[in-house]
């Protein structure tokens, strides 16, 4: 079970929560992390998560601009030679790099949503990839078929928010305009964030998150998919990836301690694995009320 973190302290809760491997990192190379971990500390880091007995993977998922290429191979040695367990990648530059200095290091194919089938897969594990990160969009029936069609590791999101737009621009009004229809933003106060609402579903609320690398515009509502682990472990998928963004560290931890038990029985006894009610009910209890648990696309017929 995989989670993000945006400090070794943060990290060291989540693996003693239940976490077998950490994605960290800093925003000049990876999206969407909950914090930075300098290059000054990263070493720490990874060797932090080793001793608690985890995977320690560094976040290099974004898309570069020329401007950023020069930075890349000191980063990619120094991520290396701390034992990194692998790097997360989309960009094929990140490739090239890895070639050139440290080619012996694991890497993991993340291209967001466009990871939806297995032979843009067998060609990234043909470059050295050894992990896809599947698209969110895709179903149960797709997900196993595309266990079975590739001999590359599988990563699925298990539980959290979804990103459903980004931009580089730090400004709303992209997102907007790409809608091209009337959209309204929506401060609910310091604690709570920024929002956008479409005219036609006033009662979603699309998270607005900004970082270094632009505007990011997140779901809804939030995948649970507690109730469908035995058969995500049944077909094979090899990470199950729990998003932190937008959530406290107790409701992170909550989540972990959930999927980590169930994870645990379901190995220990697949025929007898029954679902622990009480560990859903926790994590209803600690659920935002304007954010509904679902199940995303795991059940629906077609990708939309």
């Amino acid at each position: 079970m995989l989670v993000s973190a945006g400090s070794v302290s943060q990290m060291e809760r989540y693996v003693r929560a239940g976490a077998s491997a950490v994605l960290i990192g800093e925003a000049r190379f990876g999206m969407r992390l909950p914090g930075d971990i300098p290059e000054s500390q990263i070493e720490e880091a990874i060797k932090r998560a080793h001793e608690l007995g985890a995977k320690a993977y560094v976040s290099m998922n974004k898309l570069f601009r020329n401007e950023e290429l020069a930075a890349l191979p000191d980063y990619i040695r120094l991520v290396a030679n701390a034992g990194a367990d692998a790097i997360v990648f989309g960009d094929p530059a990140l490739l090239l790099n890895v070639r050139e200095v440290a080619p012996g290091i694991p890497l993991h194919w993340n291209a967001e949503m466009t990871g939806t089938n297995s032979a843009a897969a067998a060609y990234w594990g043909r470059k050295g990839a050894v992990r896809a990160v599947l698209a969110r969009e895709l179903n149960e029936e797709e997900i196993i078929g595309f266990k079975r069609q590739t001999q590359l590791e599988v990563q699925v999101q298990v539980h959290g928010a979804t990103n459903i737009y980004h931009s580089y621009r730090n400004l709303l009004q992209s997102y907007m305009d790409h809608l091209g229809k009337a959209t309204r933003l929506v401060d609910l106060g310091e604690d709570r964030g920024l929002y956008l609402v479409e005219a036609e579903r006033p009662d979603e609320r699309l998270p607005v998150y900004e970082d270094a690398n632009g505007t990011h515009v997140m779901s809804a509502d939030d995948i649970c998919l507690l109730e469908a682990l035995p058969e995500l472990l049944a077909a094979g998928v090899d990470s199950l990836f729990v998003e932190p963004l937008l959530k406290s560290e107790e409701y992170n931890e909550t989540v972990l301690r959930a999927y980590r038990s169930a994870i645990d029985r379901w190995f220990a006894d697949p025929d007898g694995y029954e679902l622990d009610e009480r560990a859903l009910d926790e994590i209803h209890a600690l659920q935002p009320s304007d954010r509904e648990l679902s199940f995303g696309f795991l059940y629906k017929e077609q990708v939309y």
